[in-house]
């Protein structure tokens, strides 16, 4: 499960590496931990404003959800979204069919057990190797909270099998996030490439982990 990434860039290279401006003015260099529980508003892009970053928050609410009780529960359980079922599960199906979006990052953190029980854990930050900007695949959401008329948007990080070197790190489950270079980006926004492609895209990447200090795992 991926529910912790990192954005450390300066906005114009974010920008400039995939095509879009950001919808309203920002820093001129970002540095965002995010932790998916906590919810952030995270840099998007949306298959239907190509060119366009926006700011959404990270776990999926469903345009079905009833009330502000069960969105919070399905925003929780809605950070990351299976590639191999997502046409099928109630909470992602919709946002399959004409909601895709993509999600900038530097890198990801995932960690290790070192036990059967996971008592103890090996903190590991995930890159490319060559360092660079890349997008998440993600599925979006706008869901209406019926009582006060307010519009709130969601995405999702989409998964799929763990390639070797995550299969090591991510050794209970064996997933990794859906990643894709600026260049890939548009496959996954033009919904004409099925998704089984983005499994084999994600699993060739390579990719860099490195073990962190035990101090580093107070960030979370």
């Amino acid at each position: 499960m991926c529910s912790h990434y990192n954005l450390k860039a300066k906005t114009k290279d974010i920008e400039n590496k995939f095509n879009a401006r950001y919808e309203t003015p920002e820093d001129d260099e970002l540095e965002i931990i995010a932790n998916g529980y906590t919810h952030l508003r995270m840099p998007v892009i949306c298959n239907d404003t190509p060119h366009q970053i926006k700011r959404y928050h990270w776990g999926l609410i469903p345009t079905w959800t009833k009330d502000t009780t069960q969105a919070r529960e399905l925003a929780n359980m809605c950070l990351n979204a299976k590639i191999e079922t997502i046409e099928e599960k109630p909470s992602f199906r919709e946002s399959a069919q004409h909601k895709r979006c993509i999600i900038p990052a530097t890198s990801f953190y995932e960690w290790k057990w070192l036990d059967s029980k996971g008592k103890n854990k090996e903190k590991y930050e995930i890159k490319l190797q060559n360092n660079q900007i890349f997008a998440f695949a993600g599925l979006w959401s706008n869901w209406t909270n019926k009582n006060t008329g307010d519009t709130i948007y969601t995405f999702t990080i989409v998964t799929t099998q763990a390639n070797e070197l995550m299969a090591e790190i991510h050794n209970t489950k064996k997933r990794m996030p859906v990643i894709l270079t600026s260049e890939e980006t548009s496959l996954w926004l033009n919904h004409t490439t099925e998704f089984e492609h983005f499994t084999e895209i994600a699993q060739k990447k390579e990719l860099t982990a490195i073990s962190l200090e035990p101090q580093n795992n107070l960030l979370f």
